[in-house]
């Protein structure tokens, strides 16, 4: 049955994908959590047109899959993981959980170092909050958060089950966590203690910098209230918060030529985590 995902796993990851798009988008229609204030149809075309790019250039650069790394590495026996003969499920279970964290971390180094966060902040950069937003990243962030994953998934020897549940598993919670629908407040306290809700990630794309160098993980929760960096709700409320940066704040910006561009305009501005403003008082641990 293993051998089977792994033989699909291009099937998979799509019908997932494109599954829990339509799902979330639906949901959205149905229950916004929040009026959209920019075009649908042009942030739409920008943001799955980014996502071609990005599905193209990857495969190009990296012709082979991480779930075919990780088939090489199980067979060759390489990382940390197979030294520590543990049963099967607790391997998995360890390597999609190591592999979360590795994200997290990228995603503060990405706020940290201003050359990054001049790629990542096209992320940052839409105007509005939904399921789309999830997916729109610069492709050269796109290459190296690749590179990233394909080294811990050597350097832990992940299997290749482990690297394919993540994957579907990342991918859906992107969508699900950038949505703009509406989730009971009582749902939301008891659903962010185990994974990122839409509520406790939409935080992270306010406009005020500390908000935004908050609340920097996808998938489990853990890691922001395990390192400072979870913030409970915007200082504004999610009906009254500014979605975006400082930067970028024309409707125009919201087109796929200006977005592949914008890390080559402006400052870094005040927003990488080692520029945060200290004066007012704020940091993401308060």
């Amino acid at each position: 049955m293993m051998q089977a995902l792994l033989n699909n796993e291009v099937t998979i990851r799509l019908s997932c994908f494109f599954g829990i798009f339509a799902a979330m988008a639906i949901w959205e229609v149905m229950s916004p959590r929040r009026p959209l204030t920019q075009s649908k149809v042009v942030r739409w075309y920008s943001n799955l047109g980014i996502v071609v790019l990005n599905t193209v250039l990857a495969r190009i650069v990296f012709p082979v899959a991480p779930v075919v790394v990780a088939m090489v590495v199980t067979e060759r026996g390489w990382g940390l993981l197979p030294m520590l003969e543990m049963p099967g499920w607790a391997v998995i279970v360890a390597a999609v959980v190591i592999l979360d964290f590795a994200i997290y971390l990228q995603h503060v180094m990405v706020h940290a170092v201003p050359l990054l966060w001049r790629l990542h902040r096209m992320h940052h950069a839409d105007l509005d909050f939904d399921v789309t937003t999830g997916a729109r990243f610069h492709p050269v962030e796109i290459l190296l958060s690749m590179a990233i994953k394909m080294a811990v998934i050597i350097l832990i020897g992940a299997p290749a089950v482990a690297v394919l549940i993540f994957e579907v598993v990342l991918n859906a919670t992107a969508m699900f966590n950038h949505s703009n629908v509406c989730l009971p407040l009582g749902l939301d306290r008891v659903l962010r203690l185990i994974v990122v809700t839409p509520d406790m990630h939409r935080v992270h794309h306010s406009v005020l910098p500390h908000e935004t160098n908050s609340n920097f993980g996808f998938n489990l929760p853990w890691w922001d209230r395990l390192f400072g960096t979870y913030r409970d709700q915007p200082e504004m409320g999610h009906q009254h918060m500014t979605i975006g940066i400082d930067l970028f704040r024309q409707p125009a910006e919201l087109h796929l030529h200006k977005m592949l561009v914008q890390p080559f305009i402006g400052e870094a501005g005040e927003y990488p985590i080692n520029r945060r403003d200290w004066d007012n008082g704020k940091s993401a641990k308060d």
